[in-house]
């Protein structure tokens, strides 16, 4: 069974006629005949009911068009969806737990009103996780922490991010990582970027942290913190959102450790008219703001 067969088919069923319905899909009637035939024979069924020159469904073949239309269609709408120009279909998206909370609300807002037959599977992760998932074709495309550097991939800088060192409310101003050697730290888990950095920062220094404690949330971290019981790394947006922001210190991460910046990316050869629509209104969202 192949969708060729489907096609014919359809139009057998619709037209009552084998010359009709080689007329619609361009073929011979012969053709139409063996096909249909072989269709049959494959499915064990009769289709049709042969009366004279007309043919009519059989209740095999009633029950069988539903199906038929049902599976041509969705083939006629992904071929709409990977080559039109109009965005639509899912749209499988990735990002940073940051991102998603700060950044994304007033963006996927946007692109749901200018693309209504957009349908959005958000999902949130760490940066090696979203990437993973991107290379595999789980996700259209992720938001991550950059740079850029997997040959496979294609993106875009998005956001730039100031990074926080969060501490209890009564701890003292931190300049450098020898100040906190050894304190505790609330993290995602290890394929996260913005941990690694973190990690990086102490090390770079000749310090290392205390134990990591792996958190599902930045507001389990932020609780953890305001209670005392260690530090936390996150973008100033994030930190600022959250109400119980006003209860613990911050300072920015020095030199050349404070800025991060955020991309989208994608499979390198898979930008999609959807991805291209989304990506146009990044850059449109982005000059606004400028």
């Amino acid at each position: 069974m192949d969708l060729t067969q489907l096609e014919m088919f359809n139009a057998v069923a619709e037209s009552g006629s084998i010359t009709a319905a080689a007329k619609q899909v361009h073929r011979v009637p012969s053709n139409l005949t063996t096909r249909i035939q072989k269709l049959e024979e494959e499915l064990g069924v009769t289709l049709f009911i042969r009366e004279n020159q007309r043919l009519r469904l059989s209740p095999a073949g009633h029950s069988f068009l539903s199906y038929s239309q049902r599976i041509t269609g969705l083939v006629e709408e992904a071929r709409r969806v990977v080559a039109g120009d109009e965005p639509e279909g899912l749209f499988a998206l990735g990002s940073l737990e940051s991102t998603a909370a700060v950044r994304l609300p007033p963006l996927l807002a946007q692109f749901k009103q200018r693309y209504a037959r957009i349908q959005f599977n958000l999902v949130t992760g760490p940066s090696g996780t979203m990437i993973d998932a991107v290379l595999d074709g789980a996700l259209s495309a992720a938001f991550v922490d950059g740079p850029l550097l997997h040959p496979q991939l294609d993106g875009v800088p998005v956001f730039d991010e100031q990074m926080m060192i969060v501490a209890p409310a009564d701890h003292a101003p931190i300049t450098r990582a020898r100040e906190v050697d050894g304190e505790q730290v609330y993290a995602f888990r290890a394929n996260c970027s913005y941990r690694r950095h973190f990690e990086s920062w102490f090390h770079d220094d000749g310090a290392r942290p205390g134990r990591i404690h792996e958190m599902e949330s930045y507001h389990g971290m932020l609780a953890c913190v305001i209670a005392g019981a260690g530090l936390a790394l996150m973008p100033r947006a994030m930190l600022e959102s959250m109400p119980a922001s006003d209860r613990v210190s911050a300072w920015p991460m020095p030199d050349r450790w404070e800025r991060l910046t955020t991309w989208l990316i994608w499979r390198r050869g898979a930008l999609t008219p959807t991805l291209d629509a989304f990506t146009a209104l990044l850059t449109e969202m982005k000059s606004q703001r400028l």
